[in-house]
This record gives structure tokens, C-alpha cells and sequence, in this order.
């Protein structure tokens, strides 16, 4: 079991990136599937979520309609689509699984998202 985050990297202020998260071994069935961000010295915050029975999204206030958060269960993948980022959102990016039915939960490793000003 294991989620993996990829599509981090550096970008310049006002570009796109779009973030992935293989969920290996798993199903994305009844799960809440999220991305978190951290940056240094900051708590962890919650980015966007997707609630896959109700399709329900939910977004963080400083996302602002920049980001879309969107899933593939064929290929059990979960998306971050980032426009128009800027040097605040720089952090290390997280993926993060919950069953819609139990406490279960998985945390992925993060990936680094670095924007330059």
C-alpha cells in the first residue's frame, strides 16, 4: 500500500502545474481523497478535497478557483491541476486518503513545489 505524489518541481510566478498521486494498491472507492500543503515553519493546511460516492469538492480560501482537484479511478489517481501559482504557494505537497466510512487513513510522502517570484 502506498500513495506516491509526483508533478512537483519549480515553476515561475503565474504558472501551472499539475500534480498526481498513484494510489498503489488501493481503491479510491469510499474515499475521501485530499491534497495538503506545508511550507518551513508553517502547519500543515488542506488544499482541496474530493468525496468520491458524492463527487463533493472542497477547497481551501486561498485557492481562490486556481486549483481543481479531480480523480481517475481506472488508473487510481488523484489530480491537482495549480494555475496561476504564486511564491506563497510554495510548500511540499501531500496527498491523503480517508475512508468515507472508517478512520482509516493514508498519507502519501509529499512532493516539493517551489515558486519563483
Amino acid at each position: 500500500v502506498a500513495l506516491v505524489e509526483s508533478g512537483g518541481g519549480l515553476v515561475n510566478n503565474g504558472g501551472s502545474l499539475r500534480l498526481s498521486c498513484l494510489a498503489s494498491d488501493l481503491s479510491l472507492n469510499n474515499k475521501i481523497m485530499s491534497w495538503w500543503r506545508q511550507a518551513p515553519g508553517k502547519e500543515r493546511e488542506l488544499v482541496a478535497s474530493l468525496t468520491s460516492s458524492s463527487n463533493v469538492t472542497n477547497y481551501g480560501d486561498f485557492v481562490k478557483g486556481r486549483f481543481t482537484i479531480s480523480a481517475d479511478n481506472t488508473k487510481a489517481t488523484v489530480y491537482l491541476q495549480m494555475n496561476s501559482l504564486k511564491p506563497e504557494d510554495t510548500a511540499v505537497y501531500y496527498c491523503k486518503l480517508d475512508s468515507e466510512y472508517t478512520t482509516w487513513k493514508f498519507w502519501g510522502r509529499g512532493t516539493q513545489v517551489t515558486v519563483s517570484s
